[in-house]
């Protein structure tokens, strides 16, 4: 059974009927899930893209990066669920063997698993490109946001898989999730309503997207973009996995949630120590720049240097273009 019935009574959206199949080409089948996930990872790397000219990156080096920190995302998604799953409620061996392990199609991935291989992946490519802990900070600066725009759209795949929702809700909750489905599955064959905790953390995300932007060209130091992405998506997750049915744990203690909350209280100091030292370092006479270099001065150093060159590359071609000056012409110019 493929399909899923789902609705949103309190927003006037009623009944209807998803297939979480999208098309198929012989044997094999494309999920909404898959598409939707690929979007939110085009529209992560095309945020990037975006913000890589003025952090001094060059746009091709982006998609050096796209191509690694994607498959290293993937396999740390994947991972981290397998790691954190390796025994069913009864106690028994979940995975047989390694098919089993990379089984991703049938679902089976994590958020913080993705994050963790994709950092891995774009400290990995900062090495190989030989670019040192500056130019490293400024890539985490402009890929989290790009992270938080895929997470964003990636959580409407678990709409149309009918997952990742929260507890039992009464009729009467404006934001209730309506879900049913056939006698065999997981929904009942009856109306049943849960807190649609995918479309609190879609939206959660989306009201930290906005502030993060709007905040991007005022930032005081590389990595504080990093540091402020992962304070507000902490912050939310922390409250947010507390509703879900589906968590994972260890002993007693949602992962989930214990690793949000560490992600917010460790950022959200580092931001209040870094900007008080930023403030004494003003107040100081010294030039505002805890970590590294100010971002306004180095984008204005890094036009200030292209002029100078743009400026130097026509001085060279007018001198190659000029005429030369006749001998005889020169010769009569010394005798006078």
């Amino acid at each position: 059974m493929t399909e899923v019935s789902i609705s949103f009574p309190g927003i006037g959206i009623d009944w209807f009927t998803i297939d979480k199949i999208a098309f198929s080409i012989g044997p094999l089948s494309v999920r909404w899930y898959g598409i939707i996930l690929t979007l939110g990872i085009v529209a992560g790397v095309l945020y990037a893209m975006f913000r890589s000219k003025e952090e001094g990156i060059p746009r091709e080096h982006v998609l050096d990066y796209a191509i690694w920190v994607v498959l290293l995302a993937i396999i740390g998604a994947r991972l981290y669920y397998v790691l954190t799953t390796l025994k069913t409620d009864t106690g028994e061996w979940r995975y047989d063997g390694f098919l089993d392990v990379i089984a991703i199609w049938e679902g089976g991935i994590a958020i913080y698993g993705a994050i963790i291989g994709g950092a891995l992946g774009v400290i990995l490519v900062s090495k190989f490109k030989k670019y040192d802990k500056t130019k490293l900070l400024k890539i985490c600066d402009m890929v989290a946001p790009g992270v938080m725009l895929g997470q964003i759209i990636g959580r409407w795949g678990n709409f149309v898989n009918g997952e990742a929702h929260g507890v039992e809700t009464s009729e009467s909750f404006f934001l209730r999730m309506g879900l049913m489905g056939a006698a065999d599955t997981e929904y009942v064959n009856k109306p049943t309503y849960y807190h649609p905790t995918f479309l609190y953390e879609s939206l959660w995300n989306l009201i930290g997207f906005v502030l993060i932007n709007l905040l991007y060209r005022k930032k005081k130091y590389d990595g504080q973009v990093l540091l402020m992405y992962l304070a507000w998506y902490g912050f939310g997750r922390m409250l947010i996995e507390g509703l879900r049915t589906d968590s994972l744990y260890i002993g007693v203690f949602r992962i989930s949630q214990v690793v949000g909350f560490l992600c917010f209280i460790i950022c959200t100091t580092l931001l209040v120590y870094l900007h008080i030292r930023g403030k004494q370092k003003e107040k100081d006479g010294a030039e505002y720049a805890p970590v590294y270099e100010n971002l306004h001065g180095t984008v204005l150093q890094r036009r200030s240097n292209t002029e100078e060159e743009q400026a130097s590359e026509s001085a060279e071609a007018q001198e190659a273009t000029a005429p030369e000056e006749d001998p005889f012409d020169r010769q009569a110019k010394e005798k006078e």
